[in-house]
């Protein structure tokens, strides 16, 4: 044992260890990616099942069809004549209040209004089918907003909701409430209608004067497009990179794809031959919504209050018709009506790679876990590294076979915990000014904020040095306390939002290297990983609209803030920010001579 101990001894005090984290370090983040590559490979990933046997996903037969087609061509005329008329939403519920009462449903409406950087307003209109087997204490919520996503009109989404309200109406099976809502858009209108719903509504955001009971899901209906189509695509990505249960995802495909015929998609992927590279770039896109945390579609209102629900969309030249869509739909609310409980027993953390191929987050999230830990371990052999002195020796003190032994040196603390709480204070700027910025101004604000930036590690830094004139020590503190900090945020992080650490964390990566390079050229390659640069950067590229389409960005997210609870941006500004500030301080760094004392 005094061996044992003695070698441990020496072997704590040897130099060479300190040499070995930032090996690690970067060890840690290529295992991470390498992690994530492997992910669409069969060996790691599994097909996709249903684990709520009560579901019975496509087990019965669906009616809807024949003289329903009738139906909906004079609902539809009657959208049309809206449509083009140029109605108001106050027109337009009105006309809608008159064919719910005509069907025999319970109809109310619900004003709301949101005032972020830009301002909102509108009506939202319902109607319950209560359930004949039921006692109102459970729900399915039926949406088609009146304005799609893509700020078109939901002509055929409308009318087939309209559709399908008078058709469930003759049935006597239902043991749960229905809900037929119609909301002005797509984001606003159902969140406002949601909050209202689970009583968390605030400000200009009327209560609703009709309820029923639980909601047990959801299903949103975005079909703007005229014409036959061949395939649905399922949205599904909710505020937050949050997810609905996968079983009501697995449920759409197997009725769609299996009893219906028709093609499926999810995440755009108009075409999926579901090779590797398929299977890669679906995931990607996947974890980029979910890193945004963006609401795509009214299903995304939703899931928050833990309501599982989706949006399906038609797409492609072929000859699935309004029916074809409206048995999809009947299937999904009979599997959904059968229900005992709320979906619980499959995933709510996955990845998909296909309609029928998904990672749960026991194989995904030691990807984002090693890049997090990448930065602790980098904090570690700081803090250990600054309590030693720079090339001394303790004189007179020598350990066994002649060799010198150091000694750990009193840590100045005072400044390093200074200017990293100055850093993390700073983001609160960024974060409350692009977030009550009015809509028009965002674009100016943003350009204004990159040229300021891009000069502002520079002027922190020249009055750093002539300030305070910190050592290399405390150089080494500041690096270590910033990256602690990024490593703990992003670990915990992680669990939420996988996608979002992860982005952050590869961004970040660079940070891990930093030290004092008394030149300004090091600080370039920082510049270019900013948060600004990177939004600025990944938006024109994205949507091939300058930074005019930066202005778009930030808008949805202040709404996104404001209105859904997003919390992206404080972890853009208030946890990535911060840090990349305290990297470009000690890149600029120019350590003073001053020397740390032994203890």
């Amino acid at each position: 044992m005094p061996r044992l101990l003695s070698g441990a001894f020496r072997l704590k005090n040897d130099p060479r260890i300190l040499k070995l984290p930032p090996y690690l370090s970067l060890l840690c983040i290529l295992v991470g990616v390498v992690w994530l590559l492997l992910l669409p490979l069969d060996n790691y990933s599994r097909r996709t099942y249903i684990s709520e046997n009560a579901l019975l996903p496509g087990q019965v037969h669906t009616y809807f069809g024949g003289s329903d087609q009738n139906v909906f061509r004079a609902y539809k005329h009657e959208i049309n004549s809206l449509a083009d008329g140029n109605a108001t939403n106050l027109a337009v519920n009105d006309r809608l209040a008159a064919i719910f009462a005509g069907i025999g449903l319970k109809t109310a409406r619900q004003p709301y209004s949101y005032t972020t950087s830009r301002a909102v307003q509108g009506e939202n209109i319902y109607a319950i089918l209560p359930a004949p087997r039921g006692d109102a204490t459970e729900a399915i919520v039926l949406v088609a907003a009146w304005r799609n996503a893509g700020d078109e009109t939901n002509r055929n989404g409308v009318a087939l909701l309209l559709t399908l309200a008078r058709y469930f109406r003759r049935w006597s099976l239902w043991s749960k409430d229905i809900i037929f809502l119609v909301t002005p858009d797509s984001s606003s209108g159902p969140q406002a209608w949601v909050d209202a719903y689970h009583d968390a509504h605030r400000g200009s955001v009327g209560s609703l004067p009709v309820k029923s009971g639980a909601l047990q899901g959801a299903l949103a209906i975005d079909f703007a497009r005229e014409g036959r189509f061949k395939s649905v695509h399922v949205a599904y990505d909710g505020v937050n990179g949050q997810l609905p249960n996968l079983d009501l995802i697995n449920s759409v495909v197997s009725i769609a794809g299996g009893q219906m015929g028709m093609g499926v998609a999810i995440q755009e992927m108009w075409e999926h031959p579901d090779g590797y590279r398929d299977r890669l770039d679906t995931m990607l896109r996947g974890m980029l919504k979910q890193g945004l945390g963006m609401a795509s579609g009214p299903h995304s209102a939703f899931i928050p209050y833990h309501v599982d629900a989706v949006t399906l969309q038609p797409f492609g030249e072929g000859w699935q018709d309004e029916m074809a869509m409206g048995r999809v739909i009947e299937g999904t609310f009979r599997s959904l009506n059968n229900l005992l409980e709320k979906l619980h027993q499959s995933f709510f953390f996955y990845l998909l790679m296909a309609t029928e191929r998904f990672v749960s987050i026991g194989t995904y999230l030691p990807s984002a876990m090693l890049v997090a830990v990448n930065f602790t371990i980098m904090a570690i052999a700081l803090w250990v590294k600054s309590g030693q002195p720079e090339g001394e020796v303790v004189p007179g003190l020598e350990g066994q076979k002649g060799e010198k032994a150091r000694l750990a040196v009193e840590r100045h603390l005072f400044l390093p915990l200074g200017v990293v709480t100055v850093a993390q204070a700073l983001g609160v700027v960024p974060l409350w000014v692009f977030n009550h910025t009015p809509a028009s101004l965002q674009t100016t604000v943003f350009v204004v904020f990159l040229v300021l930036n891009t000069a502002l590690p520079h002027v922190l830094s020249a009055v750093l040095t002539r300030t305070y004139n910190p050592t290399t020590q405390q150089y080494q503190l500041i690096t270590s306390f910033s990256l602690l900090l990024l490593g703990m945020f992003l670990s915990s992080l992680a669990t939420l939002n996988f996608s979002l650490a992860l982005i952050v964390g590869l961004l970040s990566s660079p940070l891990s290297f930093v030290r004092p390079a008394r030149h300004l050229a090091w600080s370039v390659p920082l510049a270019l990983i900013s948060p600004p640069a990177v939004l600025a950067l990944t938006t024109a590229l994205w949507k091939n609209g300058g930074l005019a389409a930066v202005g778009d960005v930030l808008r949805e997210a202040a709404f996104g803030w404001d209105v859904m609870g997003m919390y992206t941006p404080v972890v853009v500004w208030c946890v990535w920010w911060p840090a990349w500030l305290v990297g470009n301080l000690v890149v600029l760094g120019r350590p003073g001579r001053g020397k740390a004392k032994v203890a």
